[in-house]
């Protein structure tokens, strides 16, 4: 099974990225529990992740992730609760999605009651470089990579890119399987008895049911296409983009039957995208580094040392969940934009 590191909820009412509107949801006042203290979210279920989050001791990279997804899920629940105030969501199909990407959350850091056999997530501090033992746990990414490697046709940095690249399928791979597993859960729970079907037959099942999964497994064989052409091909001159995911929204842009003048504005703001993806990135090295630096003051046992490096470490954390939130706001916020114009252009 494979670890997903970025989750997004398919729920939007509208785009827009501007940066002010985002620190302006980050910067409103704690909301306070019932007692008046003040809690993280304003969500109950979802302070109740939070607290069982910080006594699972997660790793300080792991702990932002999980706090911007929890903040991502908050905006997409809370802007429901408006939808169904004023008679949208008639059919229960936006409730049902936020339901399953609950679960997802869940699923992802372990919370979900299952004994987890995924393996950790990887540590962006260990993508700087190729070792012989990397291995993706899928057997048509590793024979690609191992084919890849001694081709000859790859710089040690092209090699360090294009192991990001696997490193994000072998992540969408993950998610995917985790998507797969709770829509097959949920669907057992709501007729109470467990289906007769199996394995490929209830694939197909569920795909006929939730185009969600069906589109993910589009989204999943276009990007081992992309991997196998990239690895026989090698990269081209006019590679637009270095950050995978930001790779992948441009792929979807150009399939997405868009003009030219609309691919040329999204390109710019793909462009502004990576450098928020990248910036969050350097982040979560940071909030490593930082945690390591603090394990080994601790351990000195200075106080007033400890004391200085634990608000920067605290800073360092808020400003990375802060940055996360931001990101995955933001790639949501096109991923909509994509498929909407691209139907509109269909449409017509």
């Amino acid at each position: 099974k494979m670890r997903l590191q970025c989750l997004f909820a398919a729920l939007c009412l509208g785009v827009g990225v501007m940066a002010g509107k985002y620190s302006r949801e980050l910067n409103e006042p704690k909301p306070n529990d019932r007692d008046g203290q003040a809690v993280e979210f304003r969500i109950a279920k979802l302070n109740q992740v939070w607290e069982k989050a910080q006594r699972m001791q997660l790793s300080p990279v792991r702990q932002a992730e999980l706090h911007s997804d929890l903040k991502l899920q908050e905006k997409d629940e809370l802007q429901w609760k408006k939808m169904k105030v004023e008679g949208l969501d008639e059919n229960g199909e936006k409730e049902a999605q936020l339901r399953r990407s609950f679960h997802v959350i869940l699923a992802k850091y372990g919370m979900d009651g299952k004994r987890d056999t995924r393996p950790l997530e990887s540590n962006s501090l260990k993508d700087h470089d190729i070792k012989e033992e990397d291995a993706f746990d899928d057997p048509r990414l590793d024979k690609l990579w191992n084919k890849a490697k001694i081709s000859g046709k790859f710089s040690d940095e092209e090699l360090l890119n294009l192991k990001r690249e696997f490193q994000h399928h072998k992540d969408k791979i993950h998610e995917y399987n985790i998507l797969m597993d709770t829509v097959s859960r949920t669907e057992e729970i709501h007729k109470n008895v467990i289906t007769p079907l199996e394995g490929d037959t209830k694939e197909h099942v569920l795909h006929q049911k939730h185009t969600e999964l069906k589109h993910k497994m589009r989204d999943l064989n276009q990007g081992f296409e992309r991997l196998r052409k990239l690895s026989h091909e090698g990269f081209t001159e006019d590679s637009v983009f270095r950050e995978p995911r930001v790779i992948e929204l441009w792929e979807a842009a150009k399939r997405a039957n868009l003009s030219t003048d609309e691919l040329e504005s999204l390109k710019e703001e793909l462009h502004h995208f990576e450098t928020k993806v990248e910036k969050h990135s350097h982040y979560k090295e940071q909030l490593e580094l930082s945690h390591q630096k603090l394990q080994h003051v601790e351990a000195l046992g200075d106080e007033e040392h400890i004391k200085r490096n634990k608000e920067k470490y605290d800073t360092l954390a808020e400003k990375t969940r802060e940055m996360g939130y931001k990101m995955k706001k933001h790639m949501q916020d096109l991923s909509n934009k994509i498929s909407r114009q691209g139907l509109q252009h269909n449409e017509l």
